[in-house]
C-alpha cells in the first residue's frame, strides 16, 4: 500500500507549484525520446516542480534525471472503449516499474477494460499515487470515494461537446469545495490560466502543450493574426 508519508512528501512538493507535460505531437519533429528528456531538463531548470510524461520508455529515461515527481500516464487508442489513458492494469505495473511516483488514469464514467476501483489498488499496491483524471465534479467524487490520492480536471470538455480552449475554472473549484487535493490540468495556456487555477483552489497546475507544443502555440499565433 502507498505510505501516508510518501504521499505527504510528494504532494508537499508540488503544493502551489507548476508541473509542466512533455507530450509532443505524436509524429512531429519533436517526438523522439531523447528530446522529450531534452525538454525535461529544461523546463525542470526553468523551475518546473514536476513532470508529466507519456510512455513506458520516456518515463523510465525522465525519472532517471528528472530530480522532480514524474506523473506516469500511457496512452492506447481502444477498440472497445472510448478511455484511452492508462485504460489497463498493465499500464499501471509498467509505469510502476519505469518509476513514476504518480500514476494518472481516466476515470470518466464510460466503458472501460479496468474500473477505478481496480486501477486505484493496483496503484497502491505498487506504492504509488493514484491521479484521477476526471470530466465531471461527480466522477471525482466517485474516484475519491475508492481511494484516488489527487483529482484532476483533464478531461473537462473533453468526453463530449466541442474541445474547450481554457481551462474549467469551475470543476477546478468545485472539486476543492469537496476537500480534494486538485490537480488543475487542461487548457492551461497563459501564466495568467494558471494563477487563477490557483486562485481556484488546485493544489498545483499542469501546463503542457503551451510549453511544449510549439506546434500548437504558432497555431494559436497564427488564428490571432487571422492567416491561421
Amino acid at each position: 500500500m502507498t505510505d501516508a508519508a510518501f504521499v505527504s512528501a510528494v504532494l508537499g512538493r508540488l503544493r502551489g507549484r507548476l508541473i509542466v507535460s512533455c507530450q509532443p505531437v505524436v509524429g512531429g519533429p519533436l517526438d523522439r525520446t531523447e528530446l522529450v528528456v531534452a525538454l525535461a531538463r529544461a523546463v525542470v531548470g526553468a523551475g518546473a516542480a514536476g513532470l508529466r510524461i507519456e510512455g513506458v520508455e520516456r518515463v523510465a529515461a525522465v525519472c532517471r534525471i528528472a530530480g522532480v515527481p514524474v506523473i506516469g500516464i500511457v496512452k492506447s487508442d481502444l477498440a472497445d472503449s472510448p478511455v484511452r489513458i492508462t485504460p489497463h492494469l498493465a499500464d499501471v505495473d509498467a509505469l510502476a516499474e519505469a518509476g513514476a511516483e504518480i500514476i494518472a488514469f481516466d476515470a470518466t464514467h464510460r466503458i472501460r477494460p479496468a474500473t477505478v476501483a481496480a486501477l486505484v489498488a493496483r496503484i497502491h499496491g505498487h506504492g504509488r499515487i493514484a491521479m484521477a483524471d476526471v470530466s465531471t465534479r461527480a466522477e471525482g467524487r466517485a474516484a475519491a470515494a475508492v481511494g484516488a490520492d489527487i483529482v484532476a480536471s483533464t478531461l473537462a470538455g473533453y468526453v463530449a461537446g466541442p474541445e474547450p480552449t481554457e481551462p474549467d475554472l469551475a470543476l477546478v473549484a468545485d472539486l476543492a469545495a469537496d476537500g480534494f487535493t486538485v490537480i488543475a490540468e487542461g487548457n492551461v495556456r497563459t501564466p495568467e490560466h494558471a494563477a487563477s487555477a490557483l486562485a481556484a483552489g488546485a493544489h498545483a497546475v499542469v501546463a503542457g502543450s503551451a510549453i511544449t507544443r510549439p506546434e500548437y502555440v504558432t497555431r494559436w499565433f497564427l488564428e490571432a493574426l487571422g492567416s491561421g
